[in-house]
């Protein structure tokens, strides 16, 4: 990683350009003392009467009202076009958790370029945050306190094996990959846990179960390697 922007012993709030449900970010926001928006991010949440902590990013959608209003110091520009906002942002934050909002609304291609970082950081805890789910990479191991009936898809962004306890449909000897078979729309049997060979498999539920995803996370350790 990069000599970090933003260094925080506590999670911190990341705000992408996607903007949604402004209650929900007020929620989020309520939560955490360290704010970071990535590029056009800024305008959200200064649009709910505050400034973020920093601005990062190539800085090409963020407005000139929401740049002049941020404090001496907070913007930090990034020049390169080779990554996208959200992984100027992760890769300028340390912390023990990101939560990130604002990265899966919008435009498809936005979406699926953060399902792509969230791949290439197997080594950061951060959940993803939209309207009806949330989205993270799963670590070499993890228990979540899930109710029987929760919908849980896995989704292998390359080939990946896994063992799970708990799921109506166990992932054990298969092998899930992008181009053939993937784990979208099991459920739960009640807690889940699952054990993972190697980097690249996401996990997706209900935005309801935000809050016990992000325990579990940071409670499991056994993140991969940097890539």
């Amino acid at each position: 990683m990069n000599d970090p922007i933003v260094v925080s012993q506590e999670p911190i709030l990341l705000v992408g350009g996607a903007h949604g449900d402004n209650a929900q970010l007020l929620s989020l926001l309520d939560e955490v003392s360290t704010v970071v928006a990535a590029d056009s991010g800024a305008d959200w949440v200064r649009a709910v009467g505050r400034l973020p902590d920093a601005l990062i990013g190539d800085l090409d959608s963020v407005s000139e009202a929401t740049r002049e209003a941020m404090p001496s110091g907070a913007v930090h520009w990034i020049a390169e076009q080779d990554s996208t906002d959200f992984d100027k942002a992760i890769r300028s934050i340390s912390a023990p958790l990101i939560v990130g909002i604002g990265f899966l609304g919008g435009q498809v291609d936005h979406l699926l370029s953060a399902m792509t970082v969230l791949s290439r950081y197997p080594d950061r805890a951060i959940v993803l945050v939209g309207r009806k789910d949330v989205v993270a990479h799963l670590p070499t191991r993890i228990d979540l306190p899930l109710q029987r009936g929760t919908r849980v898809s896995l989704y292998p962004m390359r080939p990946v094996c896994g063992t799970s306890k708990g799921l109506h449909w166990p992932i054990d000897g298969l092998t899930l990959s992008p181009d053939k078979r993937v784990g979208t729309s099991n459920k739960a049997d009640g807690p889940v846990s699952l054990k993972i060979e190697g980097p690249g498999l996401l996990i997706i539920l209900p935005v309801s179960e935000r809050r016990g995803l992000q325990q579990s996370l940071m409670r499991a350790g056994g993140l991969w390697p940097a890539l």
